[in-house]
């Protein structure tokens, strides 16, 4: 009796791994405005919807890591649907207080370039198979604006 259950579930997972499934590129991080308190970030995530149909996106959430140590994490509100059959473009944002860039400037150096990543989760409901999260994560050097940048 076992191994007939085990036979159906190796079936059904199977079934389940041919279903067509979104697909997801990120791009890196860039700066795209400034305050005097804080630097907006952001990456374009791109995703594929291979259904006739539009897929609701459950979460988009985001963690930009530097030198070891997180700088900012969070989920996007209300990140919508995407549209059937297209490429849909989401802006992932990421606000990061001025005050915090310039303490990783100064552990990491002169020059105001600084290493990071940025891991990208994005949640889809699919039809059948649930929810189902893409993993995503870009990783680069990013010159930071300097105070003259701002003023």
């Amino acid at each position: 009796m076992s191994s007939l259950v085990g036979r159906a579930k190796e079936f059904v997972a199977g079934k389940i791994a041919q279903i067509p499934k979104p697909e997801a590129s990120l791009t890196g991080v860039s700066v795209k405005s400034l305050s005097r308190d804080s630097a907006l970030f952001h990456s374009d995530v791109s995703v594929s919807n291979p259904y006739s149909h539009s897929l609701p996106i459950c979460e988009v959430s985001y963690t930009l890591k530097s030198a070891g140590r997180v700088v900012a994490s969070g989920t996007l509100p209300d990140p919508g649907s995407l549209p059937a059959s297209v490429v849909t473009k989401l802006e992932v944002p990421v606000k990061v207080p001025y005050n915090f860039l310039v303490s990783l400037v100064r552990d990491i150096g002169r020059d105001w370039d600084i290493d990071y990543e940025l891991q990208v989760g994005l949640t889809i409901d699919l039809p059948i198979v649930g929810d189902f999260t893409i993993p995503l994560s870009t990783k680069g050097e990013l010159k930071l604006p300097t105070l003259s940048d701002i003023f």
